[in-house]
């Protein structure tokens, strides 16, 4: 039966995909997740409060502090 597969396959699928990425690798994945989660549901929430519409109206306010917007310029050739 290929349709179902048992915790065996699952455990077995869980200890190549560790090895492939290594635990480091998928905290980090698992946080980065963690935190595109919270920010999609923070922006869910930010919809349905449209008493701030300027707070809304700009896309590069994000609350991870991590980022930094930068504006880019063109290089002018000489």
């Amino acid at each position: 039966m290929m349709g179902s597969m048992s915790i065996w396959h699952w455990l077995i699928v869980l200890v190549v995909v560790m090895l492939v990425f290594g635990t480091k690798k998928l905290g980090n994945m698992g946080s980065d997740i963690g935190k595109a989660v919270k920010g999609f549901k923070d922006g869910v929430k930010g919809d349905e409060d449209k008493a701030a519409p300027a707070a809304a109206a700009a896309p590069s306010q994000v609350a991870d502090k991590t980022t930094i917007d930068v504006d880019a310029k063109e290089k002018s050739k000489h």
